[in-house]
């Protein structure tokens, strides 16, 4: 972990404060090359009622098309919350050179939290991984918005406008 490294998660969780806003579970990403941020997003699963709009998807999206190439082999990829199995699937595809996240995700997490996916040699590229920058915020934030979320539903069927 660099000073970069935190600088650019705190971008990404800038983009997971802006999903949380419009009520998506609040993760966020960026891509960056050379130090320039060449893409950004946040979830838009429920806006776009589409289950594969993550917001590591959509930045790898992005950048292609940004990039006009589909390798991203000189990217690092910064993301508020530990990838799941389509996610880094993408990551691989695309050949990101590094990820670097911030908290991790125990029930779809497939650096170690839930399956260990990165682990296995993979044959034609493996990602540098740096873990656990600012965890303690993208947690935080992922929590507050749940808790949030768990209280409205709880209350839609007593409440009364009145």
């Amino acid at each position: 972990m660099n000073n970069s490294d935190q600088f650019f998660i705190k971008c990404a969780l800038k983009e997971a404060k802006k999903a949380a806003a419009l009520g998506e579970v609040p993760v966020g990403a960026v891509l960056v090359i050379n130090q320039k941020i060449i893409a950004q997003a946040h979830n838009q699963v429920e806006s776009a009622q589409d289950s594969s709009a993550h917001a590591e998807l959509l930045v790898i999206q992005k950048a292609n098309q940004i990039l006009n190439r589909w390798r991203l082999t000189d990217a690092t990829l910064y993301c508020t919350l530990e990838p799941c199995m389509m996610c880094a699937g993408a990551m691989i595809l695309a050949r990101v050179k590094r990820l670097v996240y911030a908290a991790p995700d125990l029930r779809h997490g497939v650096d170690g939290s839930f399956i260990s996916v990165f682990e296995k040699k993979h044959p034609i590229h493996q990602i540098e991984i740096t873990r656990g920058v600012c965890a303690e915020e993208a947690g935080q934030l992922m929590k507050d918005f749940f808790k949030k979320v768990r209280g409205e539903k709880r209350c839609q069927p007593t409440c009364s406008m009145n």
